[in-house]
């Protein structure tokens, strides 16, 4: 998700090392704070391989700042990674969540939408974080107060995340169609 992350936000405009770290840490740093250990290595593999260029800028101080921009290919690979999202970008509420950050980079709504149905589909599977001898398990079974808390509240947002999904399916549906 980091290189997901580095290709989006370099696709909204060219930034330095440090402000791209500022906005990934504003997406996902509650969860998973991004550090210098993970973020250099992500950003050299991602240079590697084609997908973003460096240049140097004048810095404030003496020392200049390393701008890092999206190429052509790189461009090609952020929109490859939007339309095909790996299994777990779309059944992880978190790495679906930076997905949906950079989803309107695709152009073409089919692509939005398959994406969408993809999320969506997912939901129709049972699913708990507890199962017993491989059935899941619901909030009313529950004794313990915690992990009742934890199915209801996945419930909830369960819930939540199934109406937008229709709602915004419906929404690109008919803007597709013309018929909005």
């Amino acid at each position: 998700m980091l290189s997901l992350c580095i290709l989006g936000f370099l696709a909204e405009e060219p930034l330095h090392a440090y402000e791209l770290k500022s906005r990934i840490s504003g997406l996902s740093g509650h969860i998973r704070p991004v550090s210098d250990g993970a973020l250099y290595p992500a950003i050299n593999r991602l240079r590697a391989a084609g997908y973003l260029d460096r240049r140097e800028e004048k810095g404030a101080g003496a020392t200049p700042r390393q701008v890092l921009s999206l190429t052509e290919a790189g461009r090609q690979e952020l929109l490859r990674r939007l339309r095909e999202p790996a299994e777990v970008e779309i059944t992880d509420r978190n790495s679906f969540l930076i997905l949906l950050a950079f989803l309107s980079q695709l152009p073409d709504v089919a692509d939005q939408l398959a994406v969408l149905r993809r999320r969506l589909d997912f939901y129709t599977q049972p699913a708990s974080y507890f199962y017993d001898h491989g059935r899941p398990q619901r909030a009313a079974e529950m004794t313990d107060r915690y992990r009742k808390g934890m199915l209801t509240m996945g419930a909830a947002t369960r819930k939540a995340d199934k109406e937008w999904l229709r709602a915004t399916i419906a929404e690109l549906t008919a803007e597709e169609s013309g018929t909005d």
